[in-house]
């Protein structure tokens, strides 16, 4: 080991994050985004790097401490446009794959998103935000009133989001064209609905776009498929009904539309499947209904900056596609066929978070994780599933540091389920010697630990403690009965899951020191972390994040409150007594634990009025607690909040636990 240490929170800012790999249209190089912290500035920085395959050498191909991102290559390569926020809003830019300087291409008063290139290389597709009044046309620049503080007029259910705020009513995304050689502007979707765009028919004859049109949005969860067409300036809906759609791809011959989705049976723990749109004959096939696992990436974790997968990415021959899906703690790669063949290409104990295919010879470049490692291109060959390492970005930071890896594990839980688990020992562990164990909860429920870096996990690790991981029912990626065992049940069968992994592990592991137990989770993991403390003393300490304490007011004042409370509940504000009976507050007189309480300011996802009435119950009654509040930060501060208030965050985490649990 020499001179190694374990991962530490402030080493956050020496750690890079790669995502988005594009191959180009030739096959002979790909472009990422290469994401790190601006220690200076306290802020992320990405810029875009190229790789030539045959010299596996990067090239920095935009620079500065900006944000440059989703990089989409012309049809013929010769080109690349990208969003920046280098003027302050994002807009796209384009930069020649010879060189040169970016040059902007829009300049939308509240920036764009999403640039999707038309077959023909002279025009770009785009997102973009439109106000009441307002115009594509319209440019920041126009706008040089003095803000004005307003009352905020609410007429709608849905008016916050955890990601976007109070939300104006009169704001909507809209989709545009830009004619790259005129600099013209047409947008091609209007009213008071959102639209989100996909892609661009190879055939230049439709745009693919999604949107919710119903009238009763606060009640529609909806999300149907549109053609556009570009001639004629019609849309047509494809899909209709109460199904959530998204993540539409082509065949390159635009005989076939494909797309993620469900019909949503098991509201929002439905498995999310492949449909495949006919366009001659108009017919729709679910193409995985057979396939029990959730197709696209449900892993949780908290380093990657921008990671995003593809729907469906079709082969050359029109006829083949490969496709992820998170299946028992990995992501697999699945190549499927219209013939209805399903296998998996690239199967392994791993976390593919980015994907490109180069449709010519089916070969691949993805972005993969794994425990041991933060993320790094590789180059795939998905016929014989070979596999080699691209880029080494975090090579240099990571040989002084010292890992752990985790052990896999499965055991029986009730009712018939197989509950997967892992076990990471403390980074430097020593053969003899008892260690303190801690044991992590998820958020969703719906969601997955996987085999995949997880930077909390090491932190711990490197402080000595044991730590522990489970996908109790609820999580994804073990079938569809699995996933939706949770609903109806919070604190039920899926705490006797986590509190059946622990035993598994004090059964198993003879070094972990059954005196010296901590518990943590965030979100749904904070409600968890709750809960069990109202219901069991074994922790010694305990610290819960952006949790759910009172169903009966997160009913309120969540920006998903009442439907999700319905869906994963099953009940409402009709029903107090079952509402307070999931409740952790209701049981906060039990709780002996000492427990950190850490929220952020701006959480509408799970409202900071959460941890405030555990709090002062808890210090009512002179129990052991301390609340950390975060300012201007939302229910994703351990994931891309503000690096600094990161960093605090996992010493808090550290310290709690090393106050409470070790010698």
């Amino acid at each position: 080991m020499g001179n190694k240490t374990g991962i530490q929170p402030e080493d956050l800012y020496q750690l890079k994050s790669l995502t988005d790999p594009q191959v180009s249209p030739d096959g002979k190089g790909v472009i990422y985004v290469q994401t790190h912290i601006d220690e200076e500035k306290k802020e992320y920085a990405s810029n875009l790097y190229y790789i030539r395959l045959d010299e596996k050498k990067p090239v920095q191909w935009t620079y500065g401490s900006e944000r440059n991102y989703s990089p989409r290559w012309s049809p013929d390569g010769s080109q690349l446009a990208f969003i920046s926020t280098r003027k302050g809003t994002p807009q796209i830019f384009l930069l020649s794959s010879h060189g040169g300087e970016a040059k902007q291409l829009t300049h939308c008063k509240h920036g764009t998103r999403n640039p999707v290139w038309s077959p023909c290389g002279k025009k770009l597709a785009f997102s973009v935000i439109i106000g009441k009044d307002e115009s594509i046309h319209d440019t920041q620049e126009k706008e040089k009133e003095k803000e004005v503080l307003k009352p905020l007029e609410v007429d709608r259910m849905k008016y916050k989001s955890d990601s976007g705020g109070f939300l104006n009513a009169s704001n909507y995304t809209q989709i545009g064209i830009l004619d790259i050689e005129t600099n013209g502007l047409e947008q091609i979707t209007s009213g008071n609905s959102d639209y989100e765009l996909d892609s661009w028919s190879p055939d230049g004859k439709y745009i693919a776009y999604h949107a919710d049109l119903s009238e009763e949005r606060d009640f529609s969860f909806a999300s149907d498929f549109y053609f556009y067409n570009v001639e004629t300036k019609e849309a047509k809906a494809i899909t209709k009904g109460d199904s959530g759609f998204w993540q539409g791809s082509w065949s390159p011959d635009s005989q076939y539309f494909s797309f993620l989705g469900s019909r949503q049976e098991f509201k929002n723990a439905t498995q999310s499947k492949i449909w495949i749109y006919e366009v001659k004959t108009e017919e729709l096939l679910c193409f995985t209904s057979d396939l029990d696992v959730p197709v696209g990436d449900y892993v949780v974790g908290d380093f990657q900056q921008g990671a995003s997968l593809p729907g469906v990415t079709w082969a050359e021959d029109n006829q083949s596609f490969y496709f992820t899906a998170s299946d028992h703690g990995n992501t697999i790669v699945y190549y499927g066929n219209l013939s209805g063949e399903i296998y998996p290409a690239l199967h392994e104990d791993q976390h593919v978070y980015g994907f490109s295919l180069n449709k010519k010879d089916h070969t691949a470049i993805a972005a993969i994780s794994n425990p041991e490692l933060p993320g790094e291109l590789f180059t795939i060959d998905l016929q014989t599933g070979e596999k080699k390492q691209l880029t080494h970005v975090n090579d240099g930071f990571l040989k002084d540091k010292l890992l752990s890896k985790p052990e896999a594990f499965e055991f029986q839980g009730s009712n018939g389920f197989t509950v997967q688990g892992w076990l990471m020992k403390p980074a430097g562990f020593v053969e003899g010697k008892k260690y303190p164990l801690v044991l992590e909860i998820h958020g969703g429920p719906h969601a997955m630990y996987a085999n995949t870096y997880m930077n909390e996990f090491q932190i711990l690790a490197g402080a000595g403690f044991a730590v522990l991981y489970a996908n109790p029912r609820g999580s994804h990626g073990y079938g569809q009965k699995f996933v939706d065992a949770v609903r109806g049940d919070y604190g039920g069968n899926d705490y006797k899951d986590l509190m059946d992994a622990l035993d598994y592990a004090l059964e198993n592991y003879n070094f972990i020191d059954k005196e010296k137990l901590g518990v943590t989770g965030g979100s749904y993991g904070g409600f968890m972390t709750n809960w069990i403390v109202g219901h069991t003393n074994r922790f010694k300490a305990a610290v819960t994040q952006r949790s759910i304490s009172n169903w009966i007011s997160f009913y309120g004042v969540s920006d998903i409150g009442y439907y999700f409370t319905e869906w994963q509940i099953l009940s409402d504000l009709k029903d107090i007594e079952k509402l307070w009976k999931h409740s952790p507050l209701a049981y906060a007189e039990n709780i002996q634990t000492p427990l950190l309480i850490l929220h952020s300011e701006k959480d509408y996802r799970c409202p900071i009025e959460q941890a405030e009435q555990l709090f002062i119950s808890l210090k009512r009654q002179k129990k052991k607690t301390k609340f950390i509040r975060f300012p201007e930060s939302n229910h994703e501060l351990s994931r891309s909040g503000n690096p600094d208030l990161r960093i605090k965050r996992l010493e808090y985490i550290k310290e709690w636990f090393i106050d409470y649990l070790s010698e």
